[in-house]
């Protein structure tokens, strides 16, 4: 499914607290609770969100990912206009490194016709992506391949990665805290993805909505070592505050 935008804040509002009853959710939400009912019964049917009597509560954990299909189908319409705003801003001939996530993925096809582009990645999807920009070097980190997303982990993809220094590292999160901190699930991917930001000249990370607030169990970085956030909605509160602090520009993609 593509959740819709009030699907997207009901499983914002559902992770935030944990868990929530229909009520409360049409209450806060100001909808009927058979509109509450019928986009729970889509969310849990996808394993986004996990029903009991009365209410739901959030699927995922701190310590495991959604699958890489639902991540895929989640606010897709959102990633995609991320996608596009990442793209009016990379410029033509330019070194970049995209790491391991579905909104990558999604840049990666806003990418399509840019030209001159060199791109090193750890995430076979965003090359068979942008294989087919005839206008563009596509190099790929060695390493062991995860079979649910086709990401590259491991030593020697950190070892690949070190050998560059690109112009702009663009990066997905599963993450972002109240403390400022950018997180993931699987330490094996938050190591590569910190050699990326190392090698770069320039972070920029594009991440939806729903990202906020949304807790996993391993540090990626913090938004101090960002230059650039890429997001679909203006960021709730505390992060107005929090990227001013850490200097990051934000770009709220609205087409």
């Amino acid at each position: 499914m593509n959740a819709n935008p009030r699907q997207i804040k009901l499983l914002d509002m559902v992770r935030t607290h944990g868990s929530a009853s229909v009520e409360q959710l049409a209450d806060q939400l100001g909808v009927t609770l058979q509109t509450v009912r019928r986009d729970v019964q889509r969310l849990a049917e996808t394993g986004m969100l996990t029903r009991f009597h009365g209410g739901v509560r959030a699927a995922s954990s701190t310590v495991e990912n959604l699958a890489h299909q639902q991540r895929e189908s989640l606010n897709a319409e959102g990633k995609a206009r991320i996608a596009r705003a990442v793209a009016r801003r990379v410029p033509n001939g330019c070194s970049l490194i995209l790491n391991i996530g579905t909104t990558t993925e999604a840049i990666a096809r806003a990418l399509l016709h840019h030209k001159r582009l060199r791109v090193i990645t750890n995430n076979l999807n965003v090359a068979a992506i942008l294989c087919g920009n005839t206008d563009c070097e596509v190099i790929v980190a060695g390493g062991v391949v995860r079979p649910r997303d086709r990401g590259i982990v491991g030593e020697a993809a950190l070892d690949f990665i070190r050998q560059f220094k690109v112009d702009i590292a663009l990066i997905g999160i599963s993450g972002i805290e109240p403390d400022g901190s950018l997180r993931d699930f699987d330490y094996r991917e938050v190591r590569v993805a910190q050699t990326i930001i190392a090698q770069a000249r320039e972070v920029w990370l594009a991440a939806d909505s729903s990202k906020f607030n949304r807790p996993a169990m391993v540090e990626l970085a913090t938004l101090s070592q960002i230059d650039w956030l890429f997001t679909d909605q203006a960021p709730p509160e505390p992060f107005p505050a929090l990227l001013e602090k850490a200097g990051v520009s934000c770009d709220i993609a609205h087409d």
